[in-house]
């Protein structure tokens, strides 16, 4: 092998380890039906936190962490300055719920619902409309998955 095929070689090698890294940040599961079904999968379940943050059962705030973690991630793919702030306020949340410190938590959350605009899905009755159109829909299974049938 001569210093031509091994330059040839080695070239097409670097074309080659050039290209993966723009394979690898194609991100198409990034959309607005991704953000809305994490808005309403993660942002239920820590709008379901408002009875344990009043009692002041710091356990099931503790239990249900991924739930934060989840919501920002999911919420806040494209928005990197708002997921450091949703990160930040996190952090603040579990680092109170940690300390035992109930009323720092209260306001935390508080704070962290008002900010991420949090709303708790809404109770549909099938009398008054309908909620979901088939199994995959996340609002299924849920308060706001009523489905009239016939």
């Amino acid at each position: 092998m001569d210093r031509r095929e091994v330059m040839g070689k080695a070239a097409f090698v670097a074309a080659g380890l050039v290209g993966l890294p723009a394979l690898a940040n194609a991100d198409g599961s990034v959309s607005f039906a991704t953000i809305g079904r994490a808005r309403g999968i993660y942002g239920g379940r820590v709008a379901g936190l408002k009875s344990a943050v009043e009692k002041g059962d710091l356990a099931a705030i503790a239990e249900d962490q991924n739930a934060f973690i989840l919501f920002n991630s999911g919420v806040y793919a494209r928005d990197k300055p708002k997921l450091k702030a949703a990160n930040a306020k996190t952090a603040e949340l579990f680092k109170a719920v940690n300390a035992g410190d109930t009323s720092a938590v209260k306001s935390i959350y508080a704070a962290y619902i008002k900010e991420n605009e949090i709303n708790p899905l809404p109770a549909i009755s099938s009398d008054g409309g309908q909620g979901y159109s088939c199994d995959y829909d996340y609002r299924a299974r849920t308060s706001a998955g009523a489905i009239y049938v016939r």
